[in-house]
């Protein structure tokens, strides 16, 4: 890992301290949640709803300087990963995640005007940015967060945009920052990049580790490669768009994986064979002296569209992307599109082909679901520059920001050959690098191992909020076995709120708690959980029917996802402090025993008298010790149950009768009561007790 310096963030020092003094002539508001540091300008203003006025460019000069104090006093020239009692990326095991999407996690109306505006009346930033975000981190540091998630921060296009803001997910460029992520209180001469290195800097002056999303396989429809490569991406005709779709395949009826077993049947689909027609070759294998002279076109003169100048001379246009799994009713996703990965058609499917087709190598370039799925089918030919530049993004930030870790988007999807390309060069920079799988499958958690990743998402998500069901118990039981660890989460950017579901504050309260001491998994805090945030990020895993419907009719928000739209989370929340204060508690009790934790071999589930009763038991064992995790997961009802620790007693050897409560959600809860083989315990709705033996 090269070495940096903090000079980023003292450039921009520099130049809020240079602001500082001048005249303020409007009013900047911030929620009062921005404010773990207690900052006390003279200008400071407290109102009773929880907001503050703040002079911007004393308040971030402030909150910078605590960070740069820290990294002098702990003579931190650069990030150390000898301090991490991992190797290979497995640091991640000791930490706890938060995931920001930097637009929305410091989006706030600071004129106060009733309008989440891009940029005010006073010509500042409504939505995030990296010198907002930092605003954020000594909260996040009190609550316990080592690791920052970051959504994807590569500029993104608007073309097909969805919502009021478009998808960050819709790449145009790989080798740049979103420039709405810009300041404007930092002025022209420092750069969204600088802003973002000096973020970086100051997340490592405080040990917070970031981790970035990594999208390889998709990217936006007119992404900026396609003028220099349009071979690497599928066309369609421009009389096809209307009626394009992803193609039925009627004789496996309901959504199903494109699993080799199922291919013949999907080339036997005549609506899928109608649907390769719909496809071009690029424009430049159609005319190569035309392609030229449109791009000398464009060139000279850069407000016109590239893409409709090869519509209106070709009549085609890149082909949106779609789901990978068969008889999906989703619509296309118009602001995407998939790479060409391989300069030929896959391998198993050009059999199939040549029962339909009379000249395989004449068929342009198709998006299907055996192409979309490379891990299953591969080509002879694979795109090498294409593969090249791919591999060279997380470098990219390694060499020039200095991130910790990437979560491979689509990871799942890419040919084996590729993805431990994209892994070998991150990892020759940094050994310790930390690779996160997007697999939510947890029986594909030992392949993803093999290849190379530190740790995979799963699905806790899904289980965790599903206690009636038994999922929770479910989960718990068997993550034990799992060959690599998982996020603890009960939501996640794509999935409906904790605060949404049945349970609503006290579930929240419950999950995240418990999500700390889980075996075999990272605690995840999802931007909004420590607030009660009702309204998703997206809607796009585990979705109800009201999912979209979370706030009333009159909240400003009401229907807007902050993946697509303007978005400030409910920071003014009445129970604002609650979790933020409870993971203070909590999370240092976690560090306390991490190596404890970590280690499964410490690890033994608790047995309960009563098989039905609905609670949890978690305990970790070092030498004579016992950590004990007691979870009501009962919402509504108080329970009282008795935890058998015979199994425990044996294992240690030891018969102590000292038990010692260390946390309770509730503060007039009640001590366990421990005799030889058991603990007696009583538990409010939701409560979970942490109690040492």
């Amino acid at each position: 890992m090269e070495e940096k310096s903090c000079s980023k963030l003292h450039e921009l020092m520099q130049i809020l301290r240079e602001n500082i003094d001048k005249p303020i002539l409007y009013k900047y508001a911030i929620p009062d949640l921005w404010n773990t540091w207690n900052y006390s300008g003279n200008e400071l203003i407290v109102k009773e709803d929880g907001e503050l006025y703040v002079n911007p460019f004393k308040f971030y000069y402030e909150v910078i300087s605590s960070y740069v104090k820290n990294d002098q006093d702990n003579k931190h020239d650069n990030f150390k990963y000898s301090d991490f009692s991992y190797s290979g990326g497995d640091w991640i095991k000791n930490s706890v995640v938060y995931s920001m999407m930097i637009r929305t996690s410091t989006a706030w109306d600071h004129n106060q005007n009733g309008v989440l505006e891009i940029r005010n009346s006073n010509g500042l930033k409504e939505t995030g940015t990296f010198i907002k975000s930092l605003a954020l981190l000594p909260l996040l540091k009190k609550m316990g967060v080592d690791v920052l998630y970051l959504l994807p921060i590569s500029k993104y296009s608007l073309k097909n945009k969805k919502g009021d803001l478009g998808s960050p997910y819709s790449i145009s460029n790989f080798f740049e920052i979103d420039p709405n992520l810009k300041d404007p209180l930092t002025g022209d001469s420092f750069s969204v990049e600088d802003e973002f290195a000096a973020f970086i800097e100051a997340c490592h002056s405080i040990n917070i580790k970031v981790i970035i999303d990594f999208i390889p396989r998709t990217q936006a429809v007119d992404n900026d490669l396609v003028m220099e490569h349009p071979e690497w991406f599928y066309w369609i005709k421009c009389d096809e768009y209307e009626n394009y779709a992803p193609p039925i395949v009627p004789d496996l009826g309901d959504i199903v994986a494109p699993t080799p077993n199922v291919l013949s049947k999907i080339y036997q689909s005549e609506e899928v064979r109608r649907h390769i027609f719909k496809f071009s070759h690029n424009p430049r294998k159609l005319s190569k002296e035309s392609y030229d002279k449109l791009i000398n076109i464009y060139k000279e003169d850069d407000t016109l569209s590239f893409l409709d100048l090869v519509k209106k001379e070709f009549n085609i246009q890149i082909a949106p992307a779609f789901s990978d799994h068969i008889n999906d009713p989703q619509p296309p996703w118009t602001d995407i599109t998939f790479f060409r990965l391989y300069e030929d058609h896959p391998i198993k499917s050009q059999g199939e082909l040549r029962q339909y087709f009379k000249n395989v190598e004449d068929i342009p370039p198709y998006i299907l679901f055996d192409i979309i799925k490379c891990n299953y089918y591969q080509g002879n030919k694979p795109n090498k520059l294409l593969w090249e530049t791919l591999s060279e993004v997380i470098p990219f930030y390694q060499k020039k920001f200095g991130i910790d870790g990437a979560r491979v988007d689509m990871g799942h999807a890419l040919p084996t050959n590729l993805l431990e390309l994209i892994i070998h060069k991150a990892r020759s920079i940094n050994p310790d690098f930390c690779f996160i799988a997007e697999e939510l499958d947890t029986s594909n958690a030992k392949g993803a191992k093999q290849l190379g990743y530190n740790m995979i998402i799963g699905d806790s998500f899904f289980h965790e909020a599903r206690i009636k069901e038994g999922k929770l118990k479910g989960f718990i039981s068997h993550i034990i076995q799992n060959p690599c660890p998982i996020f603890a989460c009960g939501e996640t950017h794509d999935t409906p709120r904790l605060a949404s579901r049945e349970g609503g504050i006290v579930l929240s309260n419950m999950l995240t708690v418990l999500n700390m001491f889980i075996p075999n998994s990272i605690p995840f805090i999802n931007s909004g959980q420590e607030v009660y945030e009702k309204q998703p990020i997206n809607t796009g895993l585990d979705v109800e029917p009201n999912s979209l419907y979370m706030l009333d009719n009159n909240d400003p928000y009401y229907m807007k996802l902050a993946l697509f739209d303007k978005y400030a989370f409910h920071y003014l929340n009445e129970d604002r402090w609650f979790i933020p204060k409870v993971l203070e508690k909590v999370t240092n009790i976690r560090k306390k025993y991490v190596q404890t934790i970590t280690n499964l071999d410490n690890y033994m589930s608790i047995d309960f008298i009563d098989k039905e009763t609905k609670c949890i038991g978690l305990s970790y064992i070092e030498g004579s010790n016992v950590l004990f995790i007691f979870a009501n997961i009962d919402c509504y009802k108080s329970t009282k149950a008795i935890a058998s620790i015979s199994k425990i007693r044996k294992k240690i050897n030891s018969y102590a009768q000292e038990i010692f409560l260390l946390f309770s959600l509730y503060e007039n809860s009640k001590k366990p009561i421990v005799t030889q083989d058991t603990i007696k315990i009583q538990l409010y709705p939701g409560e979970v007790q942490i109690v040492k033996l």
